[in-house]
């Protein structure tokens, strides 16, 4: 079905994605969301190609790139010694074997650019409008859920979820790159410790470091991600890190901190004419870095299943079919991932780090393991463009 009418509950980077790709394809589009207004927090972000892919079919690559960073490679260290332990090389080697770059990005420009085009597409936006419940909820012939990890649809969609405290708490912030000497600004530092790691990449031109920084044996915090966080409680989770790990969290004055929730697939995705898409559907940890990525896709395929199906409940139900497989693994990859970065017995802590090493001398390096994720390209009739406007 393609040009009926189409609401989104949350304007967040899942729900204007969406916005954007229904309205490419010739639906009318409404989007609620409960702040006052557009929101400009969060920091930054990773893109990878099969994100990027399918931003470039929508129209908007040279805008994207123009915003964002090519970072030259991973550079994969102990945060105790900072010793390399590997490199995955990004830059020019990820763009020709995949056919679209790795990005980084502040997460305000990401959703000003989707807005733009969305706006453009014709979609209308209502600010300070909460959807609490299923009774509440806009009629219309399509409507998603796209209301993040803490969705208020996803109990009436597919029934009450358990989620499970991880254990872990993260902190993000950004600091000023002259702040912080002595890092090479062309490389993502993932830093790796017991029980704790760190990723840290430059933001808008080299301007900006990006931090985040996770730690487990953690009390519970709350799930959302726009909580004040103590910057001396992040110093002290580091203290006795790397001299360069030290002084990137130095120059941190605020920031804010969320705590890590593990959820199992859910056992459905639809009901009647609603669907969730983004966190809301497949919450994850993060870290795979694919939250965003995963909501863009979820967009581009739902728009395909749309137009090949002329019943909202067969496209919905081929939507699910498609993504859910691959939502799942990339689940179960992150809360895996978690182990690797964490482990806090250094016997077993050299193990992974030589086994991390080994794989990278290997032909194809690291990457190679991440063929299935990266290599993805979003189908014919998911490949939407502004020449789909009527």
């Amino acid at each position: 079905m393609a040009g009926g009418a189409a609401v989104i509950v949350g304007a967040g980077i899942g729900g204007v994605s969406a916005a954007l790709a229904l309205a490419l394809s010739g639906w009318q589009v409404r989007v609620f969301e409960q702040s006052a207004a557009a929101e400009e927090v969060g920091a930054g972000l990773q893109l990878g190609p099969n994100a990027v892919k399918v931003l470039d079919t929508w129209g908007l690559g040279a805008a994207l790139r123009a915003v964002s960073s090519a970072p030259r490679g991973v550079e994969m260290r102990d945060d105790r010694t900072f010793r390399l332990i590997a490199t995955v090389p990004l830059g020019p080697t990820i763009a020709a074997r995949y056919g679209a770059p790795y990005l980084q990005i502040h997460r305000a420009d990401l959703l000003r650019l989707l807005l733009n085009a969305a706006m453009g597409a014709g979609v209308a936006f209502t600010y300070g409008q909460h959807v609490a419940d299923w009774a509440a909820r806009p009629k219309a012939d399509l409507v998603l859920a796209a209301d993040g990890i803490r969705s208020a649809l996803r109990a009436p969609v597919s029934g009450a979820s358990d989620p499970r405290f991880s254990g872990q708490v993260a902190w993000r912030a950004t600091v000023p790159a002259a702040a912080v000497p002595g890092l090479d600004p062309a490389a993502t530092l993932l830093a790796l410790g017991p029980r704790r790691h760190l990723v840290a990449y430059t933001l808008r031109d080299g301007a900006l470091w990006n931090i985040v920084a996770v730690r487990e044996d953690a009390p519970p915090a709350g799930e959302g991600w726009r909580a004040p966080g103590d910057a001396r409680a992040l110093r002290h989770a580091f203290a006795d890190a790397a001299a360069p790990v030290r002084a990137l969290l130095a120059g941190v004055d605020t920031c804010i901190l969320w705590g890590l929730y593990d959820h199992r697939p859910l056992p459905r995705w639809r009901r009647d004419n609603v669907a969730l898409i983004g966190d809301a559907a497949h919450p994850m940890l993060p870290f795979m870095a694919q939250g965003a990525a995963m909501a863009i896709e979820d967009a581009a395929v739902l728009a395909g299943a749309l137009t090949r199906h002329p019943q909202p409940a067969a496209a919905l139900a081929a939507y699910e079919t498609r993504r859910r497989p691959r939502t799942t693994r990339l689940q179960r990859v992150a809360r895996g991932n978690a182990r690797i970065y964490h482990a806090a017995n250094p016997l077993l802590a050299r193990g992974l780090h030589g086994a991390i090493a080994a794989r990278a001398a290997l032909p194809g390096g690291l990457l190679g393991r991440f063929d299935w994720l990266y290599g993805w390209t979003p189908e014919m009739g998911e490949r939407l463009t502004s020449a789909a406007l009527p």
